[in-house]
């Protein structure tokens, strides 16, 4: 298609309303809208199938904004576009996802221009993206769900999902490490479908990307696997429409496009300088660059005639064909393949499949017991061979973390070969070394509403936190599994050895942690992990065998549903002392507890699996389980103490750590910092003697 005057006037109009924008905000980064309004307006206008109407259809191509921070781009196309609102955040569904408002309320407080993309808050935004580096690993996990769902579903005739994933991304995603490890992974699953349009403009905030960064992208890209287009100048629509159109058909590898640009290009003192960036332009230069494009200076938030008609005449006539096509095919799916169209309605309305709780394991009492990363691959097998759209791996951990699905028809996600047709119909995510890719990219998977879960050592969190954080914020419902949860995993030591991991979990907003204390609490908290659909969760599990408790003479294990219960109690239900703990630390105050018992006095044993379940009970149940006018009070986890003040009190005692681990055999690492029964019944008498003694394990024996 040769370019005609409208496609520029349309053009300016992008990067105009995104200077005024950032303008009237006195806070955002012009540049980048400047040099690539040409390139998003090509892909949308040209290339991508999605229709403004209904932002959400499953089949949509996804465009990801991984330079979030050049967002007053996105609003603009947004709005340009006449993308609908849809989804809680907004009042009511009969108004653009983007208005103009919105666009003069920039960056302030209410407006759905927020100062970075934010899923659920924007209609049209596929991810939150800001921290460089995510929006593009989180495509990764988006083309991989395509691919997933499409040899899964697709029938002949029927190609259900066939969409495109496009990011745009910066200079700064493609330093990033994160986006580095998703790109390997991705050219060695060979996603076709996957785009990455890296605008090349040469600038970050410090100055020019001569300072740090002067490796060849194109060959690296090349050398994972990637098919590398460049484009060498932006502002050429028949350049950027060849390599977009050499994307499409391409179907062996992902495809990398570099598209040469000028940030802050028409801005005549800052064009190609840093200070284009990261600050508005300021009145004067506005004014300038607009007079650069033949644009009125005066003129603010000017949309002129025929600039939305022309973006509805084709890309939005294109992708609301493209809808209506789809909808028509699916129906005719339901009425041939109607099992297969009930599990993606299903998986639409993130609901569980029907039956699959029909094979949870039972657990009976066992002293030796189970480590409860056994217990829980024998959980998530058993689910995830009734319910399809559960699957996911590890960062090439499974053995460790017990997360292989190892019933007959999983089979292993990888790129096809050969007559290997089926392999990305394989359930078992294989992700290497690539911790923080992994859970990027399991967003990427759920955002496309598939029920992935991720695994690896609790240690090893430290190295995706960003990415969970971004879970939390997006209220996904990821499921990540860590095991080697505390000091008892032993010889491998302090390097291995989690210690402020919990606490930190514990105080991200939106997270839920679940840390069970036997085989039978673990079967309870997949009960719960299948519930959640708009809240990620992280699992944390033993490598060490812990007793499996006898729920004949203990509570049953269904408390873990309300995050804490009395486990066990004094006979009148008025103990002396409360012991509290987590995970293999339960099974550390049930032997104290025994002893207690035996000695005259009477304690409580709660098992608080879940703060966070906890503290959404009402006041009543969490004072029955915790009773304010019990004051002797011992907590015992094998982690930092943080926060189990909440509980205690600043009286009562808390047994845990403030040094890291020690390399030795599990029992000589528990021995060594003091957790062991007769250090928590020593803590408990204390505790009902009103005497402060020495209990802190931080301090060995």
């Amino acid at each position: 298609m040769k370019p005609v005057p409208l496609d520029q006037l349309c053009i300016n109009t992008l990067r105009m309303l995104s200077i005024d924008a950032v303008q009237k905000a006195k806070s955002g980064h012009p540049g980048t809208p400047l040099d690539a309004a040409p390139t998003a307006y090509c892909l949308w206008q040209r290339f991508l199938r999605y229709d403004p109407a209904d932002p959400d259809w499953p089949n949509r191509d996804r465009f990801v904004l991984s330079a979030g921070h050049a967002c007053a781009l996105l609003y603009s196309v947004l709005y340009l576009c006449g993308v609908k609102a849809k989804g809680p955040s907004y009042p009511s569904d009969d108004r653009l996802a983007v208005t103009l408002d919105d666009l003069k309320s920039f960056r302030q407080a209410g407006s759905h221009c927020t100062g970075h993309p934010e899923y659920g808050w924007t209609s049209g935004v596929e991810t939150t993206t800001g921290p460089l580096g995510q929006g593009a690993a989180t495509s990764v996990g988006m083309a991989i769900a395509e691919r997933w769902l499409a040899a899964t579903y697709n029938r002949p005739g029927y190609d259900l999902f066939s969409h495109n994933v496009y990011a745009l991304c910066s200079d700064g995603d493609m330093m990033e490490g994160l986006s580095n490890e998703a790109a390997s992974l991705a050219g060695h699953l060979k996603l076709s479908n996957l785009c990455w349009i890296y605008d090349d403009n040469h600038i970050t905030i410090e100055g020019p990307t001569a300072l740090t960064f002067t490796e060849d992208v194109a060959t690296r890209f090349a050398a994972y696997g990637w098919h590398v287009e460049r484009v060498s100048d932006a502002n050429d629509l028949v350049q950027l429409e060849k390599a977009c159109q050499a994307f499409i058909d391409t179907n062996d590898c992902p495809t990398l496009i570099i598209v040469q640009s000028h940030i802050g290009y028409g801005a005549p003192h800052k064009h190609d300088t840093s200070k284009a960036h990261g600050e508005p332009l300021g009145a004067e230069e506005v004014r300038l660059t607009k007079e650069f494009y033949g644009w009125d200076p005066d003129a603010d938030f000017r949309v002129p005639e025929g600039v939305v008609a022309h973006f509805h005449a084709h890309m939005g006539k294109r992708g609301e064909a493209a809808h209506i096509a789809w909808r028509k095919l699916f129906e005719a799916y339901r009425k041939q393949y109607p099992d297969l169209a009930k599990q993606i309605d299903q998986m639409q309305r993130r609901d569980a499949a029907p039956g699959w709780d029909a094979a949870l394991p039972k657990f009976g009492a066992d002293a030796k017991g189970i480590a409860t990363r056994e217990s829980s691959g024998q959980v998530l097998n058993a689910i995830a061979a009734h319910m399809p759209w559960l699957l996911g791996g590890a960062a090439d951990l499974s053995p460790s973390t017990k997360t292989n699905l190892e019933f007959d028809f999983a089979g292993d996600f990888q790129a096809p070969e050969g007559e290997q047709a089926a392999s990305y119909r394989g359930r078992n995510f294989h992700f290497g070394l690539r911790e923080h890719a992994m859970c990027a990219i399991g967003n990427g998977m759920s955002l496309s509403k598939l029920r992935p879960f991720v695994s690896s050592f609790l240690i090893f969190t430290d190295y995706c936190r960003a990415a969970l954080r971004l879970s939390s914020m997006m209220e996904l419902p990821l499921i990540s599994i860590w095991t080697h949860d505390s000091i008892s995993l032993g010889e491998d030591g302090p390097t291995h050895q989690p210690i402020e991991q919990l606490a930190s979990f514990r105080a991200m907003p939106g997270m839920v942690l679940l840390r069970p204390a036997d085989a039978n609490e673990v079967v309870e908290a997949w009960k719960v992990i299948m519930h959640l659909r708009d809240r990620p969760v992280c699992l944390v599990l033993t490598r060490q065998a812990v007793p499996t408790l006898d729920r004949s003479i203990y509570a049953n294990a269904g408390g873990v549903a309300q995050g804490a219960y009395v486990l066990a109690d004094a006979p009148d239900g008025k103990p002396d002392v409360l012991l509290l703990a987590t995970g293999s630390e339960v099974s550390l105050c049930v032997a104290a507890y025994e002893q207690l018992k035996a000695e005259g006095i009477q304690a409580r044993v709660v098992s608080m699996p879940s703060w966070e379940l906890f503290e959404s009970q009402a006041k009543d149940y969490r004072e029955m389980v915790l009773p304010p006018a019990i004051k002797a009070r011992v907590a015992v986890e094998e982690a930092s103490g943080f926060g189990w003040e909440r509980y205690t009190g600043f009286d009562g005692a808390i047994l845990a750590l403030h040094s890291f681990g020690l390399s030795a055999p599990s029992k000589v690492v528990a021995e060594h910092f003091g957790f062991e029964p007769a250090h928590v019944v020593a803590a408990a008498q204390a505790q009902i003697a009103g005497v402060q003694a020495p209990v802190n394990a931080a301090f060995p024996k």
